[in-house]
């Protein structure tokens, strides 16, 4: 598996609260995590980089046998995250009130376990076709759920920024999981709202289906959410199984 990433700290802001990084355990599996932060000064920038570096010095003592006993492992060590993060905002008053999306890709034995919470995205790149794995834990995904807005008038709601859940942000949090097997050929994409919210699945799927390097791909991503105004941070991690990859990590 192919791994490139790139953070900006976009045209509208003057820190980058966004995080992102992969880590390999002692067997040589794979774990990809992509956070934004959020908070008071400095606060999102404490708590993206707090996820993202614990849970991966935790996932290097890690070995899997097989894929099932992933997705224990995501649940139990993003919650003792979770407490981690929250009790630091509690002991610090320049801290309080920090928190962080968080979406993480474990990859073990061909497959792939999704853990998400908050509103940044996983997607699948397959056959040309761009599916999103993750749902957004935000206040107009909820609105658009229950009918009372449309996806058009989600785009301008004043409060589309708002999100439901977030790592360290109360004591206890639900966690959502995915699993499934990557195929040769298959492209996953980790990305904060920066991306998400500005650039259309169709512009993300044109940057994809070329045959340019992953790392010049995550590069022209990045260029593109600039060039539509750049209004937050922007992250996005490109994870790509190349031929005779399927199965193995």
């Amino acid at each position: 598996m192919q791994i490139a990433f790139k953070s900006d700290i976009g045209k509208s802001r003057t820190t980058n609260e966004d995080y992102v990084n992969w880590f390999e355990n002692s067997k040589g599996q794979l774990l990809m995590i992509l956070c934004d932060g959020m908070g008071g000064h400095l606060a999102g920038d404490v708590a993206s980089e707090m996820a993202v570096s614990h849970m991966g010095e935790a996932w290097k003592e890690t070995a899997f046998d097989k894929p099932e006993n992933v997705s224990t492992w995501l649940l139990q060590t993003i919650q003792k995250i979770n407490r981690l993060i929250f009790q630091k905002s509690l002991d610090f008053i320049d801290l309080d009130g920090m928190g962080t999306t968080l979406v993480a890709a474990a990859y073990v034995e061909g497959e792939i376990t999704l853990a998400h919470v908050g509103d940044s995205r996983a997607y699948l790149y397959r056959d040309f076709l761009l599916k999103q794995l993750t749902e957004d834990h935000s206040l107009v995904s909820e609105l658009i759920k229950f009918g009372e807005i449309t996806y058009e008038e989600a785009e301008k709601h004043p409060q589309r920024n708002y999100i439901t859940r977030a790592v360290g942000m109360k004591e206890k949090i639900l966690i959502d999981l995915t699993t499934f097997t990557m195929q040769e050929g298959d492209t996953l994409i980790l990305c904060t709202d920066g991306l998400s919210s500005v650039l259309s699945t169709n512009q993300i799927k044109h940057v994809l289906k070329g045959w340019h390097p992953i790392k010049e791909k995550t590069k022209t991503l990045v260029d593109l959410a600039n060039k539509e105004g750049g209004p937050d941070n922007i992250s996005v991690l490109i994870a790509e199984v190349g031929k005779g990859e399927e199965g193995r990590c």
